[in-house]
């Protein structure tokens, strides 16, 4: 097992419309132009998803934090949509917040759409990039019946509340090859098979299904400046992901900036160790992504 890191600071920081919560592991003084810290994030997992990650990564500072809307991260409006966008402007924020040149950066799912919203507009506060699995369906040759699919589970989200409309997101992201035609002709998941509440508690707060989902998968990258950044932007898939969604869409963006896909272990959770019940392989999955980082 990874020692565990010396110190954990929490701070936060007063943006427009929410007041973000992030966390360093180390010491930034101690952070050098070959090693900057070390920025992970995804969206709409929060900072505690990167608990074993981190620890693997103890000679360099490690900064994580909560997306607007997510856990510590309250909005002023927690029904408001999120954007890449508002996310790229946080990101920024926080780096200019932690008082350091550049950082390495890891965004993992949503984060990785934001991180590439980031880095097209802010490339001098990023030395490497890594994007595992963005899942930007616009990107991939199903785009108009993926695009649909989304829109469905925010519709049944706001009629039917979060148990139909994840039964459905799972479904959605764990198909294997292009969604035919007929996707939504399929009758509805039961909730109750993912072991999902089949009772809607009236909330319509849930970050991935009502801030997230559907501006997320809709943003387009801007293709031009991430080629001309001199950031090194790497993008991942897992290398258990298969043709899923969010693995098509990693290998269609690869394909866009003229790179190929680097393979990390696993699959899209492949370096959570146990956080939200769910366990991959975070100990190969953090020594290749080291590698990858390190070039």
């Amino acid at each position: 097992m990874p020692e565990p890191t010396t110190s954990i600071s929490t701070h936060t920081l007063e943006v427009p419309g929410v007041t973000l919560t992030y966390d360093v592991r180390g010491d930034l003084a101690e952070a050098t132009p070959d090693r900057p810290a070390l920025f992970m994030m995804a969206s709409p997992m929060g900072a505690a998803g990167f608990d074993t990650l981190a620890s693997h990564f103890t000679d360099r500072p490690v900064v994580t934090y909560d997306p607007r809307g997510v856990e510590r991260s309250v909005k002023d409006d927690p029904t408001s949509e999120s954007t890449p966008e508002q996310h790229a402007d946080d990101l920024h924020r926080i780096i200019e917040a932690l008082g350091v040149d550049r950082v390495d950066l890891f965004g993992s799912s949503g984060g990785a759409v934001n991180g590439l919203a980031f880095v097209a507009r802010h490339p001098e506060q990023v030395r490497v990039f890594v994007a595992h699995e963005p899942p930007l369906v616009t990107v991939v040759p199903d785009a108009e019946v993926a695009l649909a699919a989304n829109d469905d589970i925010g519709a049944t989200y706001q009629k039917e509340g979060m148990g139909p409309a994840m039964a459905k997101f799972i479904s959605l992201v764990m198909q294997q090859g292009p969604l035919p035609a007929s996707y939504l002709d399929q009758p509805a998941p039961d909730p109750a098979m993912f072991g999902l509440p089949t009772e809607d508690d009236g909330s319509r707060d849930d970050p991935l299904l009502g801030q997230n989902n559907r501006t997320c998968v809709r943003h387009e990258p801007d293709v031009q400046a991430l080629r001309s950044a001199p950031t090194r932007v790497v993008v991942a898939r897992g290398e258990e992901s298969g043709q899923e969604l969010a693995a098509r869409c990693a290998d269609a963006v690869a394909a866009l900036l003229g790179t190929e896909p680097v393979v990390l272990p696993s699959n899209h959770g492949g370096f959570l160790g146990g956080e939200y019940g769910q366990t991959g392989r975070p100990d190969e999955f953090a020594e290749a992504l080291r590698r990858v980082i390190d070039g």
